[in-house]
Order: C-alpha cells, then structure tokens, then sequence
C-alpha cells in the first residue's frame, strides 16, 4: 500500500514538473520573435538614433540622398510625427476616456438589461472591426464634411479603436469592487450618484487607468486609419483642423522612399520603446492597485 501511494507521488511530481518545464519552454519560444525584432532594430537604427532624431523634423528625399551619397548620417529626425502622435492622442484620449468609462459604469451597474446586452455585444463587435474600416468611416463622418484631412478626424478614429478596451476593463474593474463598498455609501446617505464617483470609481482606479493606458498603446501605432484621416505633414502643425504627421505614417513615408530607408529602423526603435514601456508602466500600476 505504502508502495502504491508513494510511486503515485513520484508519478505525480514527475508530471507537474515535466508540464512546469513545457510551460517554460513554450514561454521561451514566444519570447524569441520579440529578441529577434529587438535586436534587428537596434542593430540598424542605433547610428541615426541621436538628438536630432528628436529635435527635427523629417528630411527630405534630396536631403537624404545627398547624405547618403557623401557617407554621412541622413540629417533631420521626426520632431513633426512625434509631436503629430502627442497631439492626435491627447486629443483621443480626451474623446475616448470619459465616453469609456461611463459606459462601463452603466455596463456594470445594469448588467442584465437587453439595452446592456446589447451595448456590450457591440463593443465587443468594434473590438474585432478592422483599423482600416474604421478609418474609412471616419473619412465620412469627419474627413469629407470639413473638406480637409485633420488631426481631429485621426484622433476620433483612434478615439473609436480605444473605446472597447476602456469599456471593458471599467466593466470588468467595477464587477470585482465587493458589493458592500456600494451599499455602505447608500447606508450613509450618499447619492447614488455621489457613491459611483467617489468611492466605486477611485476603488478601481487601477483597473480603470491600466485600461485606459493598454488602449493607448494598442492605438499609438495605427497607420492605416491615419492614413485616410490625419494624413500626414511635414511640418510640426498644433491645429487640429489641419492634417498632422504620426511616427507611424512617418515610418510609413520613409518606407516608401529608398533614400529614407535608414530613418525606418530608428522611428521604428522609438516607437517600440514608447509602446514597451507603457506596458510595462501599466503592469506595474495593475500590480501596485490590485484588488485584494
């Protein structure tokens, strides 16, 4: 009996660690694309990855070739798509963040009720609408009624792709708050109004800003819905009714010209960086508010 029990223990203990051991070797497998696509952007973007990445504008196509020809590094940066991609995006963040985050209060809050269901159902449908589709919508909503390509239309077309995600993880953060933080704010008197904003909402903060930060990140490097929207500008433009470069459409535009090519490489470091590093930012602030 003793024999019996202590083979199936060996047994046991040989299984969990051989699936422990496949785990880590499946982890490590996906791990190796993300080290091979670091390593490539580094290796050919470190050389025009210097202050005036950051403090110029694009170059032009002669301006690159002549210092191509001459053996130098090609001179300018993307000062106009950085500050193109800040603008598009607080402006989006603006749209997307309050209509986010009141849809999932009413989500949550009434989570039974065919209008619910059928708010949720759509979410979940644009969550899964290619970028392009949306940018095409957002040429006909925005783009055609000003008769001009703008920051705005960019922004109200990333301002959509970011809406599901915020809605969801509101949703969800709302779900996992204990009941009774609402019903001791109603005991004492508190609106329901009052309840929601002050305590169920500043309780699942991290939730709600962890959302919020993931979705900006997801839309940070969209260039096909700004490619019919914002458009793109060779100049630093701070008018949202004008159209207004991106990193991503930069990269796109040195893509498309040989003489640029070196610029994609470090454009693309940067913005892999910025989008690495707000996850990373949002991880750590999920992990600080976690919900106990």
């Amino acid at each position: 009996m003793k024999k019996n029990i202590f083979s199936s223990s060996r047994y046991r203990l040989a299984k969990n660690r051989a699936f422990f051991f496949s785990v880590c070797f499946f982890s490590a497998i996906t791990m190796i694309p993300l080290f091979l696509i670091l390593w490539e952007l580094v290796k050919k973007g470190y050389r025009q990855f210097n202050v005036s990445l950051f403090t110029e504008v694009a170059p032009t196509s002669m301006e690159a070739m002549l210092a191509r020809i001459s053996g130098d590094l090609i001179p300018g940066g993307i000062l106009n798509g950085l500050a193109g991609t800040l603008f598009i995006l607080a402006m989006a963040i603006v749209i997307a963040i309050p209509v986010g985050i009141m849809t999932g209060i009413y989500l949550a809050e009434n989570q039974n009720t065919r209008f619910s269901k059928l708010i949720r159902s759509l979410t979940d449908l644009l969550q899964g609408i290619p970028s392009i589709v949306i940018g095409i919508i957002v040429y006909i909503w925005v783009v055609k009624p000003m008769f001009s390509y703008s920051a705005l239309a960019g922004s109200v077309a990333l301002a959509i792709m970011m809406l599901p995600m915020i809605i969801r993880s509101t949703e969800e953060s709302l779900k996992m708050l204990p009941t009774s933080l609402k019903e001791a704010g109603l005991a004492l008197g508190g609106s329901y109004s009052s309840v929601v904003l002050r305590i169920l909402l500043p309780s699942a903060f991290g939730g709600l800003f962890t959302g919020s930060l993931l979705a900006v990140s997801r839309v940070m490097g969209e260039t096909a819905p700004l490619l019919v929207t914002a458009l793109g500008a060779s100049v630093v433009n701070w008018d949202a009714a004008q159209p207004t470069s991106a990193i991503s459409l930069l990269i796109w535009e040195f893509y498309n010209d040989p003489n640029l090519a070196d610029l994609v490489w470090s454009s693309s470091l940067f913005l892999l960086l910025i989008v690495l590093g707000i996850n990373i930012f949002a991880k750590s602030i999920a992990k600080k508010w976690k919900i106990q």
